[in-house]
C-alpha cells in the first residue's frame, strides 16, 4: 500500500480488488483528547466529538464524516448519471441522518432534485442512489482488518 494517503493504485493482491484509497488520521490526547487530523489524499480535514462526548467540538464528528461520504458518493453520482444522458438536472441535495437502538443502525437518506426533470428522470435518479459506490459498500458489510502499524 502507499505511504501516501489518498493515492489510488493497482492492489497488491487479489483480482477482486480494484483499487486502493488510503487516509491517515492522526490524534493524541494533549489540549483536545478526541480531535483528530485527517488528511484524505492532499485533503487535510478535522474530526472531533462533540462538547456533550467530552470532546472539543473542533470538527465533525466520525459519523457525520460516514454521512457526508455517503451523501457526497450520492450527488456526484446522481450528477455523473444526469450529465451523461444529458438530462437539465441543476442541482442535488442529500439529507441524512444516522439512529441507532444500541444494537442496530439506520441511516435514513433524502435526496432533493432541481431543475427540469421529468417524472421518469427523477425516478430513475431515485434508484441509483441504491447503487452508488458508497451505499453499496456500507449495504455489503466491508470487512476491516486491523494489524498494528508501528512507529
Amino acid at each position: 500500500m502507499s505511504e501516501q494517503p489518498g493515492r489510488t493504485e493497482p492492489p497488491a493482491a487479489g483480482p477482486e480488488f480494484r483499487r486502493v484509497t488510503t487516509a491517515l488520521v492522526t490524534g493524541s490526547a494533549a489540549d483536545a483528547p478526541y480531535h483528530v487530523d485527517v488528511r484524505a489524499g492532499t485533503h487535510p480535514l478535522t474530526s472531533d466529538e462533540p462538547t456533550r462526548r467530552g470532546g472539543s467540538d473542533s470538527g465533525p464528528e466520525p459519523f457525520a464524516l460516514l454521512l457526508s461520504s455517503l451523501g457526497s458518493c450520492t450527488a456526484i453520482t446522481l450528477r455523473m448519471y444526469a450529465d451523461r444522458k444529458k438530462w437539465p438536472l441543476e442541482t442535488v441535495r442529500v439529507r441524512l441522518g444516522y439512529e441507532t437502538d444500541g444494537s442496530r443502525g439506520r441511516i435514513s437518506r433524502r435526496v432533493a432534485l432541481t431543475g427540469g426533470l421529468d417524472g421518469d428522470q427523477r425516478a430513475r435518479l431515485l434508484d441509483i442512489c441504491d447503487r452508488t459506490p458508497v451505499t453499496l459498500a456500507l449495504r455489503a458489510g466491508v470487512a476491516i482488518e486491523t494489524t498494528e502499524d508501528r512507529a
